[in-house]
């Protein structure tokens, strides 16, 4: 899923995803805020958000309807830095 693709193909994206006939899904930020779908029990990061309010949003689609969930995240030994102002924003 990528900003690229026109609404009636973002939603057969979506619907595919929810309907679980796609189980995995690969997106840039553009689904960081505003996605509920209850079977997300995993979210990987492959690049870290550059935003510390933005990354709260990727991750959280993980933990919703009162389930616990699971974030990992890549990190280059260039990125540890922002990995820790990430941790300190949110006080983890």
């Amino acid at each position: 899923m990528h900003g690229e693709l026109d609404q009636t193909s973002r939603d057969v994206v979506m619907r595919q995803f929810r309907s679980s006939s796609a189980r995995l899904q690969i997106t840039t930020d553009l689904l960081a805020r505003g996605i509920d779908v209850q079977q997300v029990g995993l979210v990987i990061n492959f690049e870290l958000s550059k935003h510390e309010e933005q990354y709260i949003h990727r991750i959280g689609i993980s933990d919703r309807f009162e389930r616990k969930g699971t974030a990992i995240n890549f990190v280059t030994p260039q990125e540890v830095h922002h990995l820790r102002r990430i941790s300190e924003h949110y006080n983890t």
